[in-house]
């Protein structure tokens, strides 16, 4: 037996007190969520550990069904002038009275083995007869119970009944935790409830948010990190062609769009697995990802003309283009696009620019590689999908949706360290000159996270 914090996860059947455990655990995969009634049907454990050793131990339990029913059999079995727990326990050693209210005996059994009770309880539902049952059984075991409102953010939460029939049962520190998107000091706030209930494990709680904080800003470091890599990536991306053969160009353009479309996809696997959340976690009809590709194609004339129209007349040269290949082919395939994306999305006079451009290139090789438009937009959807990451918590259920609408301004600058990369695509994976630009890309996107 360990010196860890031992807290049981108690409540009514779907309250949330799976999501609970996996949101504290950074584990999407603990246990089972459903809708169904009483999908924990064991007491399940999860431990958390701080420099290899565990300070807190959580054990989910079953739903409580029918607590009004194992009162009346400890009324029954138990003797009027025993005290609370010596009821409990001669209910608990009557195997034929509690052979009817087996989930429930699972739960008062942890509850007595635990230092301390999580109640869960959903803000959504309203306060019934049985939730005031529950409180009554719980107060019979004569551990400490820290009430957690779940589900805060849902416009159906309704807070306040709760907070006045937990104060009639003596229970007046309540915490509010919404495992589907806490707060950012909400495990913090929580942990501290638990310090002040019990105050010999004041220390250890105390360890264990200051260990999450460490965690939670190295996390993000990383996030940028591999979002900077990725843009330096695609940036410095090249692939050459021959001009004067449409069916080859079809090729290597084809063989270009992949290679970009396979790193933004890594990208998001990466992100993804930095956070500890699995693929299903998203939602591909409004974020722009498809089985971990972006929808959205990087190269889909139209959307990128709207981009284009939005940056304004006073764009970059690539934004103003419309398309993701910077590529001299005239009349055919990309070069109607990419007038017409200038003509979007910048003047005449950037029309004329890139109509000299097309001519000048319309003999000999030409590399192709992401424009400015491309790159800002890779920028901006990276950007959103780690803050939705960071706002997640692993209880939820449903797929998150990304706002995928790109913001209006009237210029957007790509930082200087990725234009530099855009100009290098000489850069060996492991040169000093990508890794400077990929640490300073990485601190700019850190700093204008919010």
């Amino acid at each position: 037996m360990s010196g860890a914090l031992k807290l049981a996860v108690v409540g009514h059947t779907n309250v949330g007190k799976t999501s609970l455990l996996r949101t504290l655990t950074r584990d999407s995969g603990f246990g089972e969520v459903s809708a169904r009634p009483s999908t924990t049907r064991d007491v399940q454990g999860a431990r958390i550990l701080v420099d290899g050793e565990a300070v807190l131990e959580l054990f989910d339990t079953p739903g409580m069904e029918d607590p009004i029913g194992v009162l009346a059999m400890i009324e029954r079995v138990g003797s009027r002038r025993s005290d609370g727990i010596e009821r409990i326990r001669a209910w608990l050693d009557a195997p034929a009275q509690r052979v009817a209210h087996e989930q429930e005996a699972k739960v008062i059994e942890q509850v007595l083995r635990s230092d301390a009770a999580l109640y869960i309880i959903d803000s959504r539902d309203p306060v019934l007869a049985k939730h005031r049952d529950e409180l009554q059984l719980l107060a019979l075991c004569a551990v400490p119970v820290l009430p957690v409102l779940n589900f805060l953010r849902d416009p159906r939460s309704e807070e306040q009944p709760w907070l006045d029939v937990l104060a009639r049962a003596g229970l007046h520190a309540v915490m509010r935790f919404d495992s589907v998107a806490p707060e950012r000091d909400a495990e913090a706030r929580l942990m501290g409830g638990l310090a002040t209930l019990l105050q010999r494990h004041e220390q250890s709680l105390e360890r264990l948010v200051q260990a999450r904080a460490r965690d939670a800003e190295r996390r993000r470091q990383v996030a940028w990190r591999l979002v900077a890599e990725a843009l330096v990536d695609v940036a410095g991306l090249r692939v050459e062609t021959v001009v004067e053969d449409a069916a080859v160009i079809r090729r290597d353009e084809a063989r270009f769009r992949q290679a970009v479309c396979d790193r933004e996809q890594k990208l998001v696997d990466d992100l993804l697995a930095c956070y500890r959340f699995n693929l299903d976690a998203v939602e591909a009809d409004e974020l722009p990802l498809q089985n971990g590709s972006w929808e959205v194609d990087a190269f889909d004339t139209a959307a990128l003309g709207l981009l284009s129209a939005r940056l304004g007349g006073g764009a970059a040269a690539g934004a103003a283009a419309g398309v993701g290949i910077d590529l001299a082919v005239g009349g055919m395939t990309l070069g109607a696009a990419a007038l017409t994306g200038a003509l979007l999305g910048g003047s005449a006079q950037t029309a004329r620019h890139y109509g000299r451009k097309l001519l000048q290139r319309w003999q000999g090789k030409q590399s192709l590689r992401v424009d400015q438009a491309v790159l800002l937009h890779m920028q901006m959807r990276a950007r959103k999908l780690v803050e939705a990451l960071e706002l997640r918590g692993h209880g939820a259920v449903q797929p998150f949706r990304l706002d995928r609408e790109i913001p209006g301004r009237s210029r957007i600058v790509l930082p200087a360290p990725l234009r530099r990369a855009s100009r290098h695509p000489e850069w060996s994976p492991d040169s000093e000159s990508r890794q400077h630009a990929i640490d300073l890309l990485a601190e700019h996107l850190s700093e204008h996270a919010d």
